[in-house]
């Protein structure tokens, strides 16, 4: 359609052009163009003129059923359901949707980035999330894809967590709860800080200090800690991941990257790109970009920050990946951070594309019907649980069915996961186990109850044939025109990293499916129509398949 619009531009106004397609509302036809407005400015003309000529030619030359003028320059037209089913075919492929925008292009995705020495959080649920469909759309966008799993395992927490252990536990509680004993030492730890703090005291701060200190300097003592927490906390982490289905290449954490950012501070200091303050602390200034707020790369201490190792990742990346874009899943909370930190890569010549792909906070509701931030005094934060009881709902879901316990796991986690993708993803989610696990809404269970039930329709119309006669495939319109619209939707989601723009389509696309089942028969059809309509509903079946696949998600077998 677009090159039969170019081409006709081209005979009747001497112009090249790249036509837009829109999808206007059904009542306006299939396809519209603003095409006649582009044109306007260079052609001297009014849009309408140009509209009215445009589609006067497309009347008679285009093959279109219903062409019409509207509004300035609009031109609306419709397509018979038969010449878009045969473009189907043409357009097909074994990884329909797909394209090579990316092509011979790297990218470094980095998620979830946990800190080590406390149980995996809520908290990381939407950098996994998020960070997993980013990784899937540049594959699916023909990306060459880095994963990296930048662990929170150096700084300040690591004299916490030894302090605390010191103080608060012991090596029998640690063997028997793990990654939870840590946990606990750690918020009890933080309380005893803040309380000293209030008491205008610092012994226990100064030993913080100490660990830390001792820590980069290989004292034997500190390491044999660090390495033995993150033993525990790795175990932990992995199997977390495990149940979300997400997975990285590497784990290069901070205490890989700390030493190497000193050494890499010490090169900024004689370039003059950082400068050592009278207190001994380093910083970068940034104010040729506008930001007032130096960066901080180093304590007056020598201890290492956060910046300190993330300069030492990009130096590390560009040496050794040398990627193109690299990708941050971390949350809104970092946006100031970030703009300092790319702001500093810049200052050092670094041209490499560093997109900060944050994200909002997940809310929960109140007794009282306000929404909150998810929070431990609210009820389920930790990962585990919360997997636990969408397990359990997922059951109640399919109560009195025989559903196996895979795919109970597959519904319980599409219903958390796609519950990530019902917004854009820069405003904060409502995490309300009623609506994530309904079966007639905006949800995940409703969208993998779609994609099983043409499963299971397609399974039970056995051999068909690819000889449809003179079919019209006027009843499948719309789940056609959907299938067409599919690859624009990935790439634009992938453009954008926006994934919920694949849940919006995949939601629609559920809902086309009903509407289709409700006025038209497929199993007890016309041999012709009903392979006409079968052939047409294996490609649904492979685009949900497709699309929950870039979020993560899987289909089950059985509701």
């Amino acid at each position: 359609m677009k090159d039969k619009i170019n081409s006709l531009v081209s005979e009747l106004f001497g112009v090249d052009v790249d036509a837009v397609l829109t999808r206007p509302d059904p009542k306006f036809g299939d396809y519209s163009t603003n095409v006649a407005m582009q044109l306007a400015k260079p052609l001297g003309q009014s849009p309408r003129d140009i509209a009215d000529k445009l589609a006067d030619k497309l009347r008679t030359d285009g093959g279109f059923n219903e062409v019409v003028v509207a509004g300035p320059g609009f031109i609306n037209f419709r397509v018979s359901a038969r010449s878009l089913s045969d473009s189907l075919p043409s357009n097909w492929t074994d990884n329909y949707g797909e394209n090579n925008d990316g092509a011979g292009k790297t990218v470094v995705v980095e998620y979830p980035s946990p800190n080590m020495a406390k149980p995996y959080s809520v908290g990381h649920l939407r950098p996994g999330n998020q960070g997993w469909a980013a990784k899937r759309l540049m594959e699916a966008t023909g990306w060459k894809v880095i994963t990296d799993n930048h662990l929170g395992d150096y700084g300040a927490p690591f004299g916490i967590w030894v302090v605390g252990f010191l103080k608060f536990s012991s090596e029998d509680a640690l063997d028997q709860d793990g990654v939870y004993e840590l946990g606990r030492v750690y918020i009890e730890t933080k309380k005893a800080l803040s309380d000293e703090k209030e008491r205008g005291e610092s012994e226990l701060a100064d030993q913080v200090q100490e660990w830390l200190i001792k820590l980069e300097n290989g004292d034997h003592e500190a390491v044999k800690y660090s390495q033995k927490f993150n033993q525990i906390s790795l175990e932990h982490i992995h199997k977390v991941m495990e149940r979300l289905k997400i997975s990285t290449e590497y784990e290069l954490g901070e205490a890989f990257f700390a030493p190497l950012g000193k050494q890499a501070i010490e090169k900024l200091l004689e370039t003059g790109v950082a400068v050592k303050n009278p207190d001994n602390s380093i910083i970068v200034p940034l104010d040729e970009f506008g930001i007032d707020v130096p960066l901080l790369v180093q304590k007056s201490n020598g201890a290492a920050l956060y910046a300190t190792s993330d300069l030492a990742t990009i130096l590390y990346r560009e040496e050794n990946w040398h990627p193109d874009r690299v990708i941050y899943a971390v949350g809104s909370e970092q946006q100031f951070y970030f703009t300092q930190l790319f702001a500093m890569a810049k200052k050092l010549g670094i041209t490499t594309e560093l997109i900060h792909l944050w994200f909002g906070f997940i809310d929960q509701l109140n007794d009282d019907g306000t929404r909150e931030k998810m929070s431990s005094r609210k009820g389920v934060v930790l990962m585990e649980e919360l997997l636990d009881k969408a397990e359990a709902k997922a059951r109640e879901v399919v109560a009195g069915r025989d559903i196996s316990g895979d795919d109970i796991n597959k519904i319980a986690l599409g219903a958390v996961k796609f519950s990530d993708f019902t917004a854009d993803r820069r405003t904060n989610i409502l995490f309300d186990w009623d609506s994530i696990f309904a079966l007639s809404g905006f949800s995940g269970p409703y969208v993998q109850y779609a994609a099983v039930r043409v499963n299971k329709i397609i399974r039970d119309g056995g051999e068909v044939t690819k000889d449809f006669g003179e079919y019209d495939f006027e009843s499948e319109k719309s789940l056609i025109v959907k299938l067409l619209d599919y690859p624009d939707v990935v790439r634009l989601s992938a453009r954008d990293l926006e994934p919920h723009k694949i849940a919006n389509f995949l939601y629609e696309l559920s809902r086309e499916l009903n509407r289709f089942y409700e006025n038209t028969r497929v199993l007890d059809a016309e041999q012709s129509e009903k392979s006409a309509r079968i052939d047409i509903l294996d490609k649904v079946s492979f685009v949900f398949n497709h699309g929950l696949s870039l979020l993560g998600i899987e289909v089950p077998s059985e509701m």
